[in-house]
């Protein structure tokens, strides 16, 4: 059986490894396919495929957007979406200029409370990189601040901490129409992550299925088993696809291996066929007119 890993991210936003090294750790594993889904971003997406050009492995062309849904974060991925859109790459400009003013403010507090930040302490040497709060914790490790990602998140980057400021995020239903705009397939991120309860997360689901949500993360790097069997239940009361992936950020999540998580994850390649088939459906023959999931010549 063939295995897949539809929610990876890069270099391009808050992962360690560059596109290309992705593609080569996929190649590696060995992976069917995978989803580049950096936050807020598609910068990656062209190298990645790029990448995997004259290889077996698929890239699916995807992003993440971080969306509010009363006083929560949820994170939408969008799949198979048209990279070069020109509604998606306008939004995503603006969240980028909406993060930079963030994170100038916050390394304005650092520096106020005797903690020395630069913004190439930031971009590690990459900067185009979309800076999140996982580039502040590996500044504050790597100056000696911390003696963990972990810690640098629980004592200064969590929301209620004075280094703290929170950045502009959209309805999920704004995610989705811009998604679906980019003639992508959105999917629901990790909700047990979300702590909303089953009766709240079936409730969120069945309310972002009337907004046009057509897919759901059943596999994740974190779900138990039971989790994942309620998930999928959710998915058949609300008409939604179950996806997987195991939310690949390299040495900043170092205990989740790409396609396996943390050991016991298997996304099956049969669940990428049912998707694509939905998005085929969706889109009614003007695939030509986007930039599609690719697969590499064999």
């Amino acid at each position: 059986m063939e295995f897949i890993d539809l929610h990876v991210h890069s270099t391009a936003s808050d992962g360690t490894l560059s596109p290309a090294e992705v593609v080569r750790r996929a190649l590696g594993v060995p992976l069917a396919a995978i989803a580049l889904t950096d936050h807020d971003t598609v910068d990656g997406i062209a190298e990645a495929m790029d990448a995997a050009g004259g290889t077996p492995l698929e890239v699916v062309p995807g992003t993440e957007l971080s969306c509010d849904y009363e006083g929560t974060e949820i994170h939408m991925l969008g799949l198979f979406i048209d990279s070069e859109n020109p509604a998606l790459r306008d939004f995503l400009t603006n969240m980028r200029k909406t993060r930079d003013e963030r994170n100038l403010a916050m390394l304005k507090r650092f520096e106020a409370g005797g903690l020395a930040l630069t913004h190439e302490d930031l971009t590690g040497g990459n900067p185009d990189t979309v800076i999140t709060r996982a580039h502040f914790a590996r500044a504050l490790l790597s100056r000696g601040y911390v003696s963990s990602m972990d810690q640098a998140f629980k004592k200064y980057l969590s929301p209620g901490k004075p280094y703290f400021i929170p950045r502009e995020k959209i309805r999920p239903e704004r995610a989705i129409e811009l998604i679906a705009g980019a003639r992508g397939l959105p999917v629901l991120a990790h909700p047990v992550q979300y702590r909303l309860g089953w009766k709240k997360t079936e409730e969120l689901a069945r309310h972002l299925t009337e907004a046009g949500l057509k897919g759901m993360e059943v596999y994740y790097s974190s779900h138990t088993p039971g989790q994942t069997a309620r998930l999928q239940v959710i998915c058949r009361a609300c008409g939604l696809l179950p996806s997987g992936g195991s939310d690949f950020h390299g040495s900043n999540k170092p205990d989740i291996e790409l396609g396996s998580g943390r050991g016991g994850l298997r996304v099956p390649r049969i669940l990428l066929e049912d998707l694509k088939e939905a998005h085929s459906s969706i889109i009614s023959g003007s695939a030509s007119r986007i930039r599609p999931a690719t697969r590499a010549a064999r």
